[in-house]
């Protein structure tokens, strides 16, 4: 059944082969632990918490560590449930170690602002000119740096501007650009399309790349073709766009990690900030609960209260009464 299992997350839910490997090696370390044998028949709730404490007291994993692994396994018991092989969830029983609220790290809006200022010029039309001048040979080095800086710009400005995740800046395609309304369409988890606002400045950052790719690649491309391609023509992969991500935010105002998903993370707390509800933040994330949303929510309130404490006061007097 293990095989199956795998099979169906890889295929019909589509998990990505990072996921799958992870969920392969939790079920089969729980099967060694558990003496080997039927799998179906280890899955009881005296075992997942006999597994449940051997990671914690004797691998010293985590909370949040212990919690994924557990996860895995109520995944596969709901997929046997489904399958007709168990009529209830073993891990449902198992209470899991209590792990402390991670706030979802994020750059300064000032930082983005002034990144995004300073970028500008690689995103222009007078640079698409200059390289454009120098002919779709991709062989001079000037060319291949403009577009490369041109291509890492439009990198951080999709990220930050729509929210959207790494595989889902990988999977866009030429097509999922709709400007004459306005919007990107983004195949997220899950195979779920949802439609994203596109502010007018990215739109033309678009379309000012597309034909420096052109330019590049020295061909026309068809619309179901990758919007971003590095500067040999093919489709962007996972550790091309984190390393993008830093070295362009490789700045002294950014001193928190430098990553695709912070990027997205900002973008919901800056929204949350300036009054977007979380159903709409919800929704442009494309999470599956309202509960996935709410955890920007306590980002908003930590801000808060470092901007009370460093400017009310009452809160200066450090407690102490006061007229």
């Amino acid at each position: 059944m293990t095989e199956k299992y795998i099979s169906y997350i890889a295929g019909v839910r589509r998990y990505s082969p990072r996921t799958v490997e992870i969920y392969r090696a939790v079920l089969e370390e729980f099967l060694a632990f558990a003496g080997g044998g039927d799998i179906v028949l280890k899955m009881t709730p005296q075992m997942v918490r006999s597994y449940e404490v051997w990671l914690m007291d004797t691998r010293g994993e985590s909370p949040r560590s212990v919690n994924l692994n557990v996860s895995v396994l109520s995944g596969f018991a709901k997929y046997l449930m489904k399958e007709g092989v168990l009529k209830s969830n073993p891990v449902s029983t198992v209470r899991r170690p209590k792990t402390s609220k991670r706030l979802p790290t994020v750059y300064r809006d000032e930082a983005m602002e002034n990144y995004l200022l300073e970028s500008a010029h690689s995103a222009s039309e007078d640079e698409l000119e200059l390289f454009l001048s120098y002919g779709p040979s991709p062989q001079g080095k000037n060319p291949k740096e403009m577009y490369e800086r041109r291509l890492r710009r439009l990198i951080i400005s999709l990220l930050y501007s729509t929210g959207i995740r790494r595989s889902e800046l990988i999977g866009l395609r030429i097509s999922s650009v709709d400007g004459s309304r306005g919007i990107l369409r983004v195949l997220g988890k899950g195979e779920k399309m949802r439609e994203i606002p596109l502010v007018t400045s990215i739109y033309d950052e678009i379309l000012l790349y597309l034909k420096a790719a052109e330019s590049m690649v020295g061909r026309k491309r068809l619309p179901g073709e990758p919007l971003l391609v590095t500067a040999g023509g093919n489709a962007l992969y996972p550790v091309y766009v984190d390393r993008a991500v830093k070295r362009e935010l490789d700045r002294s105002d950014i001193t928190v990690r430098r990553s695709p998903h912070v990027l997205r993370h900002s973008l919901a707390t800056t929204l949350l900030e300036r009054g977007a509800d979380l159903n709409s933040i919800k929704e442009m994330l494309g999470h599956s609960s309202l509960a996935a949303t709410e955890v920007y929510t306590h980002n908003s309130v930590e801000r808060l209260k470092t901007v009370y404490n460093a400017a009310h006061p009452r809160a200066k007097k450090e407690g102490k009464n006061g007229d």
